[in-house]
């Protein structure tokens, strides 16, 4: 049986195709693709409605201006819902516990957390008030968190308006240097340089911490760490750059792994603009649990839609360890999932920056065409879509003078088919972390070609019957097929039979399985309601 959200959801959501279609796209096969991704989004959405995790927990201290380490740098969000489940009512939620406790003590949430962390408080333990007056309790607070995230995302807008912002695709570029001082350095160059979108790349391994680090950080490898200090450093950052060069500049990080809807929470109240944000990213290629992230990622993106963040996901990365020709079709189910799984977290279409890369053997014969005609079908399935498109990498060398010329290649698809979101190649992929230098010369490769062929796409009709018009037929048929199967088995099978990237996970393997727990019957998340499709 249908939930209620779910019942509104199917009937003010329906998403509107374009009419006619450059690659011979039949939408009646597009809109049975998409309900039969919504009947498996919705097979999701009926298990991740009954549970919780000590991620979203967290997520509902750090809302509740719960903040700040212990001397053993702790994170006080982990503190208290240490304490709950080590108490073993982590179900009955932090909102319950916490309010509970404003109300015997007269604490303020912070204050809580502190005293719990001192050994002084057990929440666990106290007289049960009313469901009012706890309410009543925790209303300021909810109050100021949602002012704060609102506010945040009319700045933006207000940034938007008055000095305006680069035009689609968006120039987006990468700094990972480890040091957050060092990477606004970078971030400025690269602004001032052309790009508008700056991604702070989180330091290997971060998504395998249950918990997040505090401060502001120098040191990273592979990138910088994900801080809300970090955050506010790099937002000031490039609002500073952003008025000196009469562009908005907007901000992008991550928030997948063992803390999705956490890092979300910290993005919203420091003003980023743009999230990595993957369903079954964390499941596939960092081996976290698919209950556990397949919960996280509700919660993070009822946040992100609120914030007016837009996310990215990572369907990308499929095409790095399967055949990108092969298994085209499999990013554009993914696709389909992701977007219904969006959407049924109140996420819309305009701020979803779906995946999907140019990652094909450069010595597969015709293979631009074949990278031209899946980014077309994307485009026209998705259209509100701000599509993120990806460069070339499994196939970059080494040999500068090639890679250049194969991101080339992607750009022209990037200007083509009208991506929204084209994140930069570097000639140097695969040798060293870019310098500025290499930065330049992306930049510089991908306002030329946008700048010349800026109408290309409006101008070039394709051939019936050719190359572009049946690859792009042909995956959408394969995708629909294999949307058909996963439909009677369940997206839990599918991702233990290794149906995307040829990577299994099974169901109860992998991490942060432990932070899974039923809602119990206290249980309540006032933020859900508050922020889910709001503004």
């Amino acid at each position: 049986m249908q939930s209620e959200s779910k019942r509104k959801y199917n009937k003010q959501n329906k998403t509107t195709t374009m009419q006619k279609s450059k690659v011979g796209l039949d939408f009646n096969e597009v809109e049975h693709a998409r309900d039969v991704a919504r009947r498996i989004a919705g097979q999701v959405q009926d298990f991740v409605e009954d549970y919780t995790t000590v991620a979203v927990e967290r997520t509902l201290c750090r809302f509740l201006a719960i903040d700040g380490i212990d001397e053993n740098e702790v994170p006080m969000p982990n503190i208290v819902v240490d304490h709950l489940k080590s108490n073993g009512v982590l179900g009955e939620g932090v909102m319950f516990y916490v309010g509970n406790a404003m109300v015997e003590t007269g604490k303020t949430p912070q204050e809580i957390a502190e005293a719990i962390s001192a050994g002084k408080l057990d929440i666990t333990k106290l007289p049960v008030h009313a469901k009012a007056e706890i309410d009543k309790a925790l209303q300021p607070v909810i109050n100021a968190t949602i002012e704060r995230v609102r506010g945040n995302r009319l700045r933006r807008e207000k940034y938007i308006e008055t000095i305006g912002e680069g035009s689609k695709p968006y120039l987006y570029i990468i700094v990972a240097t480890g040091n957050i001082y060092e990477d606004v350095v970078q971030a400025q160059a690269g602004a001032r340089q052309g790009a508008d979108i700056i991604a702070v790349i989180r330091t290997t391994g971060q998504s395998l911490l249950d918990y997040v680090p505090y401060g502001a950080t120098t040191e990273g490898f592979g990138g910088t760490v994900a801080t809300q200090e970090n955050f506010r450093i790099m937002r000031k950052a490039l609002d500073e750059v952003g008025e000196e060069v009469g562009r908005y500049i907007r901000l992008c990080n991550y928030c997948s792994g063992l803390c999705m809807p956490e890092i979300a929470a910290m993005g919203a109240l420091e003003g980023l603009d743009v999230m990595l944000n993957d369903a079954l990213y964390g499941i596939l290629f960092r081996d976290i649990n698919m209950q556990r992230t397949l919960i996280d990622q509700y919660m993070s993106r009822i946040i992100n839609g609120f914030a007016g963040v837009i996310i990215n996901t990572g369907e990308d990365n499929y095409l790095t360890t399967a055949d990108a020709y092969e298994e085209a079709h499999t990013v554009l189910a993914s696709d389909l999932i992701n977007e219904q799984l969006a959407l049924m977290a109140g996420l819309p279409e305009e701020q979803m920056g779906l995946g999907h890369a140019f990652e094909m053997d450069p010595s597969l014969e015709n293979g631009f065409l074949y990278e031209l005609a899946q980014a077309q079908m994307i485009r026209e399935i998705f259209p509100k879509a701000p599509l993120k498109y990806m460069p070339p990498t499994k196939f970059m060398t080494g040999n500068i003078f090639r890679g250049h010329i194969q991101d080339a290649l992607f750009n022209i698809i990037g200007q083509w088919t009208h991506q929204g979101l084209q994140l930069l190649g570097m000639p140097t992929e695969a040798i060293h972390t870019p310098f500025m230098s290499d930065r330049y010369l992306s930049i510089e490769n991908a306002k030329y070609i946008f700048n010349n062929m800026k109408n290309i796409g409006d101008e070039v009709e394709f051939k019936e019957g050719g190359i572009i018009k049946s690859r792009a037929q042909e995956v959408l048929h394969n995708a629909t097929q294999l949307l058909e199967t996963m439909e009677s088995e369940g997206l839990f099978t599918a991702l233990e039979k290794g149906i995307f990237a040829n990577v299994k996970r099974p169901k109860t393997g992998g991490k942060g399985l432990d932070g899974v727990t039923l809602k119990g019957k206290h249980y309540f998340n006032p933020f859900v309601e508050l922020m889910k499709g709001k503004k």
